[in-house]
């Protein structure tokens, strides 16, 4: 299928933006395993600050927990909301409430994990935001279920395999609120620019650094049907945000933005 691409690579002013991670070490494994995911809300390239998942507005000291997280294989829907563990993750400047994870996934195919995490309060914005974010895990190579639409209130459909990505190939995807494409969605693209330690909760040293601010987030623009194609230029994991893209809601007086993010770990050929 021929897919029609408006692309923007522009600047995105002075602040690098905010991504819902799901980070697991590796999304292509033989057989099965336990996995071991972080949670935790970043800036992937500049690590300029770790934020506390399910912050609210000054004044509100609780923190709220996490709404949805469930895996797909098959079809079949498996609740993981209770494999969720608290823990403090440390990036370059700050420290930020987060969580861990592990999952023991036993069969072949594609495994699609879901978070839905509580409204975060972004006091710069002024606003809530809320990230629903997907990560792909397959086993023995056989594809199931990478493609599967869920009808979320917003929604990266891939349109290519979210995993066993070259270094240089492409990523396209389509942008969907409740199951209707989004024209022309804003889509922001972040490498991650650092290795992340599982076993201390934290970021590692940068691998690149860019030579100005517009190389931190790229920004596109889906076509009139929601779909994008983005050429991935090097080795490491890529996360794909559609702001605000849900139909528009109020949450505790404040605006709500719903917004999808996809998660895709590309392989360097040797």
């Amino acid at each position: 299928m021929k897919i029609l691409l408006t692309i923007i690579m522009g600047s995105i002013g002075l602040f690098a933006n905010h991504f819902q991670l799901m980070y697991t070490p590796d999304t292509t494994l033989k057989s099965g395993k336990t996995i071991k995911m972080i949670h935790t809300m970043i800036h992937p390239y500049s690590d300029r600050k770790t934020m506390d998942m399910g912050k609210q507005h000054k004044g509100e000291k609780k923190f709220l927990e996490v709404e949805e997280f469930y895996e797909i294989h098959k079809g079949i829907k498996t609740d993981l909301i209770k494999t969720l563990e608290p823990i403090e993750f440390q990036g370059k400047k700050r420290v930020g409430r987060g969580y861990k994870s592990k999952y023991k996934l036993k069969k072949m195919g594609d495994h699609l994990f879901v978070i839905k995490p509580a409204p975060y309060y972004s006091t710069l914005e002024g606003i809530y935001l809320q990230q629903i974010t997907k990560t792909v895990v397959n086993i023995a190579g056989k594809p199931t279920d990478w493609d599967r639409e869920l009808g979320l209130e917003a929604e990266i459909i891939p349109l290519s395999k979210p995993y066993g990505i070259w270094e240089g190939s492409s990523f396209s995807g389509m942008v969907k609120a409740s199951g209707i494409p989004v024209p022309f969605a804003k889509i922001e693209i972040e490498y991650l620019n650092s290795d992340i330690d599982m076993k201390n909760f934290k970021m590692g040293k940068a691998k690149t650094v860019a030579p100005q601010q517009s190389f931190k987030t790229i920004e596109i623009k889906a076509n009139e049907r929601g779909e994008f194609t983005f050429y991935l230029p090097r080795a490491g994991w890529w996360g794909f945000n559609a702001k605000h893209v849900g139909l528009k809601k109020d949450y505790k007086e404040k605006e709500l933005s719903i917004e999808a993010v996809i998660w895709v770990q590309v392989k360097k050929i040797k």
